[in-house]
C-alpha cells in the first residue's frame, strides 16, 4: 500500500492511520499506536503523532504502507 504525501512535508502517524481507514476514529489510532501496534522503518512506535515522511514505512495491522512525497 502506498500514501502520498501531496506536497506536504510529513503526516502525523495517527491521521495517515484515519486516512487510509486502517481505524475508524482519532481514538482508536491513539489507542493502538500507544500499546505497541504501529512500527516506522522496522521500529516500534510509540508517538502518536510521530511525523511520517516519505521514504518512510509504516507497518499496521498487518499492512505495509509505503510514504512517498
Amino acid at each position: 500500500m502506498q500514501f502520498e504525501l501531496k506536497g506536504k512535508e510529513f503526516i502525523q502517524l495517527n491521521q495517515l492511520l484515519k486516512n487510509l481507514s486502517l481505524v475508524g476514529s482519532g481514538g482508536e489510532a491513539k489507542i493502538r499506536i500507544s500499546v505497541g501496534e504501529a512500527s516506522v522503518n522496522g521500529e516500534e512506535e510509540l508517538q502518536i503523532r510521530k511525523k511520517v515522511r516519505a521514504g518512510d514505512t509504516v507497518e499496521f495491522d498487518g499492512q505495509k504502507i509505503s510514504v512517498k512525497a
